[in-house]
């Protein structure tokens, strides 16, 4: 007794390949038969022939084709074998005696297998004396006239199965397409009043299983005379060459998988003719005919309805393309908007977020976000940002390369049925690491009428050991309501957020080759100044030098000479020269902070202190000035670098000290990376408003007559601990004494 059984679907699906592909028997109509070549004996044939040629399979193994029919028959087909041109042969008309003087005349059509043996399959011709080829021809001919009439796929999905219901004579015609999800929709019909209409059903992929579909590509016409006639074996059921069953997938008469046949029956058929229609070598879609009783298909009406298919389709497939091409014309309008607007705008995704009907109207989308660096915008209808951020985690652990989309979100990501009204659908590409682009679609609630309850499509049943498949038997109108999913992502679409990425990803390149050729003009153009700035200020010692020594020669010699003034003029030409010796022995220092590359040692902080405050000493001691000194650590610096810092900075809390008598503090503590060294002084202070400003080249607070100097000791100072990967900045206050400070990194 069967019983059921529960299988997965991984299961389900190896089963029916197994089932589909091992299948050895042929339809009781026809007869075929396995030659073996050159003379081409017989070595299987299928167990029917004595019905059909009333001669035995014993009597006619090992015999040539030739002895059962006349060989005037045989020699041509033989010598365009030998010429290899099988093709030429479809179909042959034989003819046969049965029964004494009866004869029995047959289409007849050759092609090799797999494992190359000759396979040769015979039908009765049953339109000898009926209508021609040349009447199929014309009555093709005369549907495709009618078919260019129309002004829409629609009407012309109409006419497709009028005409073909109206060359066949099948009770019904259906025009059956395959949707982005596999299964089957019913777009068209054409049928006897008094029949159940299919028309608008959905039919789960089950229905016609992969492996099926597959055969479908291999046999683009397949006809099943009779669903209820006993398929017959071949004998013997090995071929003798190959010692293994005869791959019979190209084959005409090949009896359908017993599943196939039962799902006929509970849907009332008798006989059926599927015409397969073709795109870009994936199976687009069928036109199924079905008859409540067995009918016969004659050879020559098969073959018309294959042309017909193919004309049809090609004329489906060219007006698909233009309704396609219209729609891409118009993302292409959205695109090359776009991309002017990234090209003109600061950057590529001011140009998107200004734009927002153009990066919508580029997928067809309700909502955008676009995720670049550290800027997260949000466009149109999506979810929150804390969500959207969530999304854009996930998808970087899923790794996504060029292009993620989906149309049900939620069945992927649980999380996304709290925003399924504005996100049910995503299109993501990435443009960088951790950069996205996304799209969003809302749930749109669907009402789908399936054929039967596609839950329970089939039933699988155990019976001594063996598994086997049974279909449903009611094909009755279920509806179910589809949630959580929005309108699918078309190819176009995906192909123009693609396009989008690649233009966004050129832009980003460009904008950074500009980027860094300018980085390397500036380069030369500083290496320039500094080289200029080096040279002049050398050579302008020379010349500043004989100035100051024969002002001073001058006022030697002729003392006597000079009155007052000269002697005040003569001064006042020795300080100017002074003055002008310090600036640019300051432009020599500044300029040799970065032409000089700093020789980073292990450093004792404590001499390099001394060493400063040695340098300083006669004006401490004309300052009374009083110093205290912290422990000071080891750390990786240039001592010459690190002693100009100290030095500058207690030389400024000397020289700021106002009325008071300078008091000033060093020392460093240890932070978590970093020595942090302060310099605090007693002095007149600074207001905070200038904290920038005094650390910029001859910026100065204060005149020369209140206080001496250039106005360049802080900025050098400044570029000596940003060439240490550190940083300087003070605390201040007016009145109150500064307090510098600078880092030095402890890994430096």
């Amino acid at each position: 007794m069967a019983t059921t059984v529960q299988l997965s679907d991984q299961s389900l699906r190896q089963l029916e390949t197994l089932a589909i592909h091992t299948a050895h028997l042929i339809q009781p109509h026809g007869l075929v038969v396995v030659l073996q070549e050159p003379d081409l004996t017989i070595s299987q044939i299928s167990a029917n022939c004595t019905g059909i040629l009333g001669r035995s399979p014993e009597e006619l193994l090992g015999r040539t084709l030739g002895e059962v029919f006349d060989s005037f028959q045989i020699d041509p087909i033989q010598s365009r074998l030998t010429a290899g041109q099988i093709s030429s042969l479809n179909p042959s008309k034989l003819w046969a005696r049965v029964m004494g003087d009866d004869f029995v005349i047959f289409d007849g059509v050759f092609h090799r297998n797999s494992d190359g043996l000759l396979v040769c399959e015979l039908e009765p011709a049953y339109t000898s004396d009926n209508l021609p080829f040349l009447g199929f021809y014309h009555m093709a001919n005369a549907a495709l006239n009618r078919l260019r009439q129309q002004a829409n796929l629609r009407d012309f999905y109409d006419v497709i199965v009028q005409e073909v219901r109206r060359m066949t004579g099948f009770d019904r015609v259906m025009l059956y397409r395959f949707d982005e999800n596999n299964h089957g929709d019913v777009i068209a019909e054409d049928k006897r009043d008094d029949i159940e209409p299919y028309l608008g059903l959905h039919y789960p992929e089950s229905d016609i299983p992969q492996p099926a579909r597959r055969l479908f590509i291999h046999n683009p016409i397949r006809v099943i005379p009779d669903v209820y006639g006993v398929a017959v074996p071949l004998t013997p059921a090995v071929n003798p060459s190959t010692n293994r069953a005869v791959d019979l997938t190209e084959s005409i008469l090949r009896s359908a998988y017993h599943c196939h046949l039962t799902y006929l029956k509970n849907m009332g058929v008798g006989a059926s003719l599927t015409i397969s229609l073709i795109k870009d070598g994936h199976l687009w879609g069928l036109i199924a005919c079905h008859h409540q009783t067995p009918k016969v298909i004659p050879f020559e009406l098969r073959k018309a309805c294959e042309f017909f298919g193919r004309v049809v389709f090609s004329n489906i497939s060219a007006q698909e393309d233009t309704e396609t091409f219209d729609y891409r014309v118009q993302l292409a309008e959205h695109e090359a908007v776009l991309l002017d607007k990234m090209t003109t705008a600061a950057d590529f995704v001011e140009g998107l977020t200004n734009h927002p009907d153009r990066l919508l109207g580029l997928t067809g989308s309700q909502g955008a976000a676009i995720c670049f660096g550290e800027k997260l915008i949000l466009v149109g209808e999506t979810p929150d940002e804390k969500a959207v951020q969530y999304l854009l985690q996930w998808l970087e652990n899923r790794e996504v390369q060029d292009v993620f989309f989906t149309s049900s979100l939620s069945q992927i990501y649980p999380d996304a049925v709290n925003f399924k009204s504005v996100a049910s659908g995503l299109l993501a590409i990435p443009i960088a690491r951790h950069n996205f682009l996304l799209w969003f679609r809302p749930e749109v609630l669907q009402t789908v009428n399936w054929g039967g309850d596609p839950n329970h499509a089939y039933e699988a049943t155990q019976e001594d050991g063996k598994i086997e498949l049974h279909p449903r038997q009611s094909f009755d109108l279920w509806k179910e309501i589809v949630r959580l999913q929005s309108l699918p992502w078309q190819s176009v679409e995906i192909q123009s957020a693609l396009a989008l990425k690649k233009a966004i990803v050129n832009l980003i390149l460009r904008q950074a080759e500009e980027l860094a050729q300018l980085a390397r003009n500036l380069e030369r153009s500083n290496a320039d100044l500094k080289k200029f700035a080096y040279i002049a200020s050398h050579d302008l010692q020379e010349p500043l030098n004989q100035v100051s020594n024969y002002v001073q020669l001058l006022e030697m010699r002729y003392s006597e000479a000079l009155d007052e003034d000269a002697k005040d003029f003569i001064d006042f030409a020795v300080t100017g020269v002074s003055l002008m010796q310090t600036l640019i022995d300051d432009i020599l220092t500044y300029a040799k902070v970065d032409t000089q590359y700093a020789q980073l040692t292990f450093t004792d902080v404590q001499e390099v202190v001394d060493k400063a405050l040695a340098n300083l000493k006669q004006r401490i001691e004309e300052s009374r000035a009083e110093i205290e000194v912290g422990s000071m650590p080891a750390v990786m610096a240039d001592q010459i670098q690190l002693m100009q810092v100290f030095q500058n900075l207690i030389a400024n809390g000397i020289k700021f000290a106002g009325d008071k008598s300078p008091k000033i503090k060093i020392w460093g503590d240890r932070q978590e990376d970093a020595w942090v060294f302060a310099v605090q002084d007693n002095g007149i202070g600074i207001d905070p408003q200038f904290f920038e400003r005094i650390f910029v080249i001859f910026q100065r607070l204060h005149t020369r007559d209140e206080y001496k100097g250039t106005g360049m000791g802080l900025a050098i100072c400044k570029k000596i601990i940003e060439g240490h990967q550190g940083q300087i900045w003070l605390e201040s206050n007016p009145g109150e004494g500064s307090t510098f400070y600078f880092s030095i990194p402890i890994g430096n």
